[in-house]
C-alpha cells in the first residue's frame, strides 16, 4: 500500500493540472435577447451571440483558439415511416421510433468543423448534427435503420430548422468572438440550450451553456394554450369561427350579386 501511495498521488496532481489547465480560459457570454417572442406577424429571428474568453495565463501561441456555437430547441421522439410503391399505391412498409431529436439545431464554428473538434470530442459533447439526434431504436428485420435518422436531418434542413454554418464565428485576438443564429418562423416553444465550447488542437477545453426562451405572446398563446388544456371548447370554438366565416362570405357574395 505504501508503495503505491506516491503513484495516487502523481495520478491526484496530474488530474489537478488538467482541470487546472481546463479552467485557465473560461467564457463570458452575452446574447442580443435572451427570450423570442412568436407573435401573429412573426417571420423568424436573429440572434447575436458574442462574448469573450477570460484567461488567467498569456495567450497560447502553439494552437490558435478556435470557438464552437450550438442552438437546440426543446427535444421529442419522432416518428419516421418509410413509403414504398405497391400496386400502383404509396404504403408504409416500415417506421423507427427515433428516441429524441432538437426541434431546431444550428451550429457555428470559427473555422471548417472538422478542423476545430474531433470525432472523439463530437461523440462526447454531441456537437455535430447527426450527433445531436439520439439512438434509434428499429427492430431488427427493418434495414437501413440509420436512414429513418439521415431522413429527420434531410426533412429539417429543408425546412431550415437544422444547419451546419461553418467559418461563421468571428474570433478576434484569441479574445473577443461573435456570430448571428438565424430562427426560422416556425419555432416550437420552450427552451433553446445555447452552448459556448473552446476548443484547442480539436479537444474541448472550456464550456459555457446558457438558455433562450422561445414563447407565443397574446392572441397566439391563448389560441395555443386553449388548445391543449380544453380540446373539445377548441374544437367548437374553431367549428362555430369557420361556419361563421362561410356564412359571412357567402352573404357578401349574394349582396355583390343583386347589384
Amino acid at each position: 500500500m505504501i508503495r503505491l501511495l506516491p503513484v495516487l498521488l502523481v495520478c491526484l496532481l496530474a488530474a489537478t493540472g488538467l482541470r487546472t489547465a481546463q479552467a485557465q480560459e473560461e467564457v463570458v457570454l452575452g446574447l442580443s435577447q435572451n427570450r423570442v417572442a412568436i407573435t401573429a406577424d412573426f417571420d423568424g429571428s436573429e440572434i447575436l451571440i458574442f462574448g469573450a474568453v477570460k484567461r488567467e495565463t498569456p495567450i497560447p501561441r502553439d494552437e490558435p483558439l478556435e470557438v464552437i456555437i450550438t442552438v437546440s430547441g426543446p427535444s421529442s421522439p419522432v416518428m419516421v415511416r418509410r413509403k414504398e410503391k405497391k400496386l400502383g399505391i404509396w404504403v408504409n412498409v416500415d417506421s423507427v421510433l427515433v428516441d429524441s431529436a432538437p426541434s431546431f439545431y444550428a451550429v457555428a464554428t470559427s473555422g471548417p468543423f472538422d478542423s476545430v473538434l474531433s470525432d472523439t470530442e463530437d461523440l462526447r459533447h454531441r456537437v455535430s448534427i447527426e450527433r445531436a439526434i439520439r439512438s434509434v431504436g428499429a427492430a431488427m428485420n427493418i434495414r437501413g435503420a440509420q436512414e429513418f435518422a439521415d431522413a429527420v436531418v434531410r426533412i429539417r434542413e429543408e425546412d431550415g430548422l437544422y444547419s451546419l454554418r461553418p467559418s461563421t464565428v468571428a474570433v478576434d485576438e484569441q479574445t473577443l468572438f461573435r456570430t448571428a443564429i438565424e430562427m426560422p418562423s416556425n419555432l416550437t416553444e420552450g427552451a433553446y440550450t445555447t452552448r459556448v465550447l473552446l476548443t484547442r488542437g480539436r479537444e474541448v477545453v472550456s464550456a459555457f451553456e446558457t438558455e433562450i426562451d422561445v414563447r407565443k405572446v397574446g392572441l397566439e398563446r391563448f389560441l395555443y394554450a386553449l388548445s391543449r388544456k380544453k380540446p373539445f371548447v377548441y374544437g367548437i370554438m374553431s367549428l362555430v369561427i369557420a361556419v361563421l366565416a362561410g356564412w359571412g362570405a357567402s352573404a357578401a357574395f349574394q349582396l355583390l350579386r343583386d347589384r
